[in-house]
């Protein structure tokens, strides 16, 4: 079935993105992070991958641009294989929130005071002060060659400019980060965790890059590519089901009825999904709707989803 599909992708997939970026002139480029303004409204660019390392592409596929919050799906995956599932959770929730990605409410009003999900800001700092490691530099290197190894490419690096940029722009999340101080979520020092944080956020990646990452996710931590076992099963099987419940900010629900996959999706119109067993896809198209999500590339995942019947429910 891949095969076929593959090929009907090869005909199809060029006019159903130009038809998608359409949509880019009603969206907005993030600018709360200054050094992401600087991305093109319109541009939009697909890349899908199956199990044989056969992959189709359209649109903008080659254009650089950081993971941000996608990144933290695997920051959580790495703390689970470094420290387990008891000592995660017993930091973070498992629960999706309702409010803003980058809202502290529940922090304040919700006992115990530790965040409701690795995949709200507040969560993947704390996350990010699990990940082993005896400083900053040594947590950090240790997430990039991680991701290396998943997106089997050993050029992956940071964009100093945008890790500059968060980092002084991030008041924010450096609020966070010293509430989870004072509620005693946080032990390690709040601006060496924040540092950790920003790197990660800020690793350069393209849509190949996150399909082949999406791919070991489809296979159940497996690369299909190369056979290599890179993530146990169990630790994928709860990165896809916080990436059903939260993956996609407050339009989760919503993504889950139009498109049916685990996904998640950063401010730099990056989206990493998958189809269980056959595909791993990445995208970018920086014009992000109200939710905080890429507009052409919903829209072009919706459509994919449903003329393939991608949708798991």
């Amino acid at each position: 079935m891949s095969n076929s599909t593959m090929d009907q992708l090869n005909s199809l997939l060029p006019e159903w993105l130009e038809t998608s970026r359409l949509h880019t002139g009603q969206g907005k480029v993030a600018s709360y992070i200054p050094e992401l303004v600087k991305a093109s409204q319109d541009e939009l660019g697909i890349h899908i991958m199956d199990a044989e390392g056969n992959h189709v592409s359209a649109g903008d596929c080659g254009v650089p641009f950081t993971m941000q919050s996608i990144s933290k799906v695997f920051t959580l995956i790495l703390a689970l294989m470094d420290h387990g599932e008891e000592a995660v959770f017993f930091n973070v929730g498992k629960e999706p929130t309702g409010d803003d990605y980058d809202s502290m409410i529940k922090l304040e009003l919700v006992d115990p005071g530790i965040p409701f999900n690795p995949l709200i800001n507040a969560g993947a700092i704390t996350v990010s002060s699990l990940i082993a490691g005896d400083c900053k530099e040594e947590k950090s290197r240790r997430i990039l060659e991680f991701f290396r190894k998943l997106a089997n490419n050993e050029r992956l690096n940071y964009n100093e400019a945008v890790f500059q940029s968060e980092s002084e722009s991030g008041h924010l999340n450096r609020s966070l980060g010293y509430f989870l101080k004072h509620n005693g979520v946080l032990k390690d020092d709040v601006e060496d965790v924040l540092a950790v944080y920003f790197r990660h956020c800020s690793i350069e990646v393209t849509c190949a890059d996150l399909g082949r990452m999406a791919l070991v996710l489809a296979y159940n931590g497996t690369d299909p590519v190369t056979g290599e076992e890179l993530i146990p099963r169990r630790y994928v099987q709860i990165a896809k089901t916080f990436m059903t419940t939260c993956g996609m900010y407050n339009a989760s629900g919503e993504f889950a009825i139009q498109v049916g996959l685990p996904a998640k999706s950063g401010v730099s119109g990056g989206i990493l999904t998958l189809v269980p067993g056959q595909f791993g896809i990445g995208l970018v198209g920086p014009a992000l709707n109200r939710k905080g999500n890429s507009i052409a590339g919903v829209h072009l995942l919706e459509r994919l989803s449903k003329e393939f019947d991608w949708s798991f429910f």
